[in-house]
């Protein structure tokens, strides 16, 4: 089997305490069987977990991990060692897609470390260990890849000439059913709802944005990349695949306006805070199936 991975994959480091955003706390964690084995063992571990289908740790107050010390260290890792994580915990926030003859690999925005990582980078992407596939669709994924990282066009060309390429267009919605459906699903943090409704006040026109903006469109670019790496190359028919064109176009539209947003009301809008938005956009989008389903699901014709 050939493993494909982007070429700052192996630059990635967890940052532990040092996180804002703990990936140990909020998140329920299912425990797979070869761990789950290992913890029955260890009385201290055991009591911990709730073993109905599939297990999972008993998460605590403000729902931290019961394994996570006060100073957001990982008391397994800790006692027992790194081998001693289960597999999500182990893998996070590493997502895998297997696809034909192929499984490729990469690191989810959730992470504010890894979006920091991918939305810093100048240079565009490479996929390494990478081959010739047969299949059209991964050959048409990598065609908008080249697109999307080809400097001598503005953002907003490149994802024109994206979805071109996929036989669809902006506007399949207009940006008011768009957001009104981003408010229709489930959503788990507070500010993220706050972040859709500041954007319904934005004018039309962002050109005064965009000239804040002109120095960092390697950000919205490297927002597009990881969105078609990690998404284009799952669709199961050509429909399928510009759905995900249409989502990745809408979601850079979206990420575009609300740090226009926050920059209309504070006059500013950081590097830290374009990683902020992105991480809670991966939070309450794609890191859940069903508002990811349902999201596609509208933008098929």
């Amino acid at each position: 089997m050939q493993y494909v991975f982007p070429d700052y994959y192996k630059d990635f480091h967890c940052i532990a305490d040092r996180c804002q955003h703990n990936c140990c706390i909020g998140w329920e964690i299912d425990i797979d069987e070869e761990k789950a084995e290992f913890y029955r063992s260890q009385p201290a571990i055991r009591e911990n977990i709730c073993w109905e289908n599939p297990p999972h740790f008993i998460l605590g107050e403000n729902e931290r991990c019961p394994f996570l010390t006060d100073k957001n260290l990982c008391q397994l890792i800790i006692r027992y060692g790194e081998e001693s994580l289960c597999g999500i915990c182990a893998d996070h926030p590493r997502f895998r897609n297997e696809l034909p003859g192929r499984v490729e690999v990469g690191l989810g925005l959730a992470c504010e470390e890894a979006a920091r990582l991918i939305l810093g980078r100048r240079k565009p992407m490479q996929l390494l260990d990478a081959s010739n596939s047969e299949d059209e669709i991964i050959q048409l994924r990598d065609e908008i890849l080249m697109v999307l990282q080809d400097q001598q066009l503005g953002v907003p060309q490149r994802v024109q000439k994206m979805l071109a390429m996929c036989q669809t267009e902006i506007p399949h919605m207009d940006w008011e059913e768009w957001i009104d459906l981003l408010l229709s699903l489930e959503r788990l943090d507070p500010a993220w709802t706050d972040l859709l409704l500041s954007v319904q006040c934005l004018p039309d026109n962002l050109a005064a944005f965009d000239g804040y903006m002109a120095g960092r469109q390697h950000e919205y670019q490297q927002f597009l990349v990881y969105l078609i790496y990690r998404h284009f190359a799952n669709a199961c028919d050509w429909e399928d695949a510009a759905s995900r064109a249409l989502f990745a176009g809408y979601s850079y539209q979206l990420l575009r306006a609300m740090g226009a947003a926050i920059w209309q009301n504070t006059g500013a809008f950081t590097f830290e805070q374009q990683v902020e938005l992105a991480r809670m956009f991966s939070a309450e989008i794609e890191y859940s199936d069903e508002n990811l389903d349902i999201i596609l699901d509208e933008l098929t014709f």
